[in-house]
């Protein structure tokens, strides 16, 4: 690859100030150079995510116009009158990124629904099965810090695309010049012959009572004092609707209530960590509120903070998931309003508690790889024959939860509402979620869960990613700190390795980019690099007779995979 020839193409054609600014800066600058363009910003199944800037490795007009060109052309081989929605977030050149989608769209005889202003993922992936729509587009980087922003490409079942069918656009995407073969419009003028339009108001109506209809109960939250804030993201309008017309007393975080790009007061905007929750711990020390929520920048995570024993303690994905998977199934029990054979879905990295739990009401598990897609394909396999119905939960350990079926992705807005339900409830029987979750432990099993990420930029850091996961792919000893393991799954080649016979077996097992160590004290060790950023992410999961002694062996596990890779690196 010719590194100088790609760069001196992009300064000769690049016509936006701000962009040829930055290249003609790094004009002596190799090592920018090479990590800038050495290789295309993949659409991969959550389609493109990169830092923002210059280069044909950034999230740029011209790398987003290149994926939107390539995604018309497969609309328009495939489609009769193909239509696409757009939504957007509140991260740097968001708005801009959707408008020149839009021109792209439109230029190449599309129809483009657009909404007015910055909206939810999950509202985005409603559009699309509202609208009926071919496709979906969600400018968003979700939770990753500033520097950061993304185009997540969704179907028209409303889930994010297949890994078949970001293949075929992303193998489109490599046979078209950037600056030659993109057809674009002015946006105004399109909007003016209706090629072009803004979201009709009916879509917002109908969204919303989809959410209303996920609560189990219909007394009012007034018992229920909660600090929200939205992270200077999405959520703002929906989540605190919903929350307000169902009885909440809310108080905002105005810090972070409207829009910022920069995330100045949460530099990482992710509703999973304890920092993200600092400016409204402020406020709920004031208000004296029971409890605090968070969304992130596209609203599809939500993150849970509750005060105990004096302390502020952010509660982790499981444990999220957990309360409401036990509220819901426990609720619908009682109102008589579950199936037969009920289903819940998870991925592989979330705690298996919930199978001790779902055995208790008759309910199946099913495990599926991580991304809230898989979730969604098997909601469509349900949908096919009739039977959606079954499905009465859905969740990520990652902050994502689905109660309903009206959107295909996870949604912090119905999350949102039903948690407020649940510790509402809880609160009228005088218990908070975290007695209830005590309580749960003891009759369940004492689970634990942690996650360790390991972020490496740029090339090198790709380099070493593949190194740490080499290493474990060729891991051959018969412990893991004096654990011995019984079982490795391979995802990666599709195979089991049984250490107890030493036999390779190939039989049902899927594919996919994760590794899964299982010990025989019944701890797992899950592997994978991370499909939306420059990480590799280990899953630690225990059970112990307590929790101490659950705990204890996760510290174990933490060590070994801290040493590990210390080395490796």
């Amino acid at each position: 690859m010719d590194i100088e020839k790609i760069y001196r193409t992009w300064v000769e054609n690049v016509n936006y100030k701000e962009l040829l600014d930055e290249l003609k800066k790094i004009e002596n600058d190799e090592k920018i150079k090479t990590e800038i363009f050495y290789k295309n910003i993949e659409f991969g199944t959550a389609g493109l995510r990169g830092i923002i800037g210059a280069g044909t490795n950034r999230m740029n007009i011209y790398t987003v116009r290149l994926a939107t060109q390539a995604l018309s052309n497969y609309l328009n081989e495939n489609y009769k009158n193909p239509s696409v929605v757009i939504s957007y977030d509140s991260r740097k050149n968001s708005k801009k990124f959707s408008y020149e989608a839009s021109a792209v769209l439109a230029a190449n005889n599309i129809k483009v629904y657009i909404t007015e202003k910055l909206q939810p993922t999950p509202f985005l992936s409603f559009c699309v099965r509202n609208l009926k729509c071919s496709a979906g587009i969600m400018i968003t980087a979700s939770h990753n810090t500033a520097e950061y922003n993304g185009y997540k490409c969704y179907g028209e079942d409303g889930a994010q695309i297949s890994e078949d069918i970001s293949k075929k656009i992303y193998d489109i995407m490599c046979k078209i010049d950037v600056f030659k073969d993109i057809n674009i419009c002015n946006f105004k003028d399109m909007f003016e012959k209706n090629i072009i339009s803004f979201v009709p108001k009916s879509t917002y109506e109908n969204y919303l009572k989809k959410v209303y209809e996920q609560r189990l109960q219909n007394f009012p939250i007034s018992n229920l004092k909660v600090v929200y804030t939205p992270l200077n993201g999405a959520g703002n309008d929906f989540v605190k609707k919903v929350l307000s017309s169902s009885g909440v007393d809310i108080f905002s975080v105005k810090s972070q209530e409207m829009p910022d790009e920069n995330f100045s007061t949460c530099p990482y905007p992710n509703p999973e960590i304890y920092e993200a929750f600092s400016e409204a711990i402020k406020v709920s020390k004031k208000v004296n509120s029971d409890l605090i929520l968070a969304t992130d920048p596209d609203s599809d995570r939500l993150g849970v903070c509750i005060k105990s024993n004096g302390k502020y303690k952010v509660l982790s994905g499981n444990e999220i998931a957990i309360l409401l998977f036990n509220y819901i199934i426990e609720q619908r029990k009682k109102l008589n309003s579950l199936e037969n054979n009920p289903i819940v879905i998870k991925t592989i990295v979330s705690t298996p508690m919930i199978d001790e739990i779902a055995k208790a009401y008759d309910c199946i598990v099913l495990n599926v790889f991580t991304g809230f897609k898989n979730i969604a394909a098997e909601i469509l396999k349900l949908e096919k024959v009739g039977e959606e119905s079954r499905y009465i939960f859905g969740f990520e350990e990652s902050n994502g939860y689905l109660t309903g079926t009206y959107v295909r992705d996870k949604d912090a807005v119905s999350a949102a509402l039903i948690f407020c339900e649940m510790a509402s409830y809880y609160k009228y029987k005088n218990k908070n979620v975290i007695d209830v979750l005590s309580e749960l432990y003891e009759q369940y099993g004492y689970f634990s869960e942690k996650t360790l990420s390991y972020h490496l930029d740029g090339q090198d850091g790709l380099n070493k990613i593949q190194k740490i996961i080499d290493f474990f792919i060729n891991y051959r000893e018969k412990n893991i700190m004096n654990l011995e393991i019984s079982k490795i799954y391979n995802y990666f080649r599709g195979e089991i390795f049984n250490l107890e016979t030493n036999e390779i077996t190939y039989d049902g097992v899927k594919k996919s980019k994760a590794l899964e160590f299982c010990l025989k004290n019944k701890s797992k060790i899950i592997i994978r690099p991370s499909g939306t950023e420059p990480k590799v992410k280990f899953y630690l999961l225990s059970r112990g007779r307590s929790m101490n002694e659950s705990l204890v062996e996760i510290d174990n596990l933490v060590r070994f995979i801290s040493k590990t890779v210390m080395k490796i690196l």
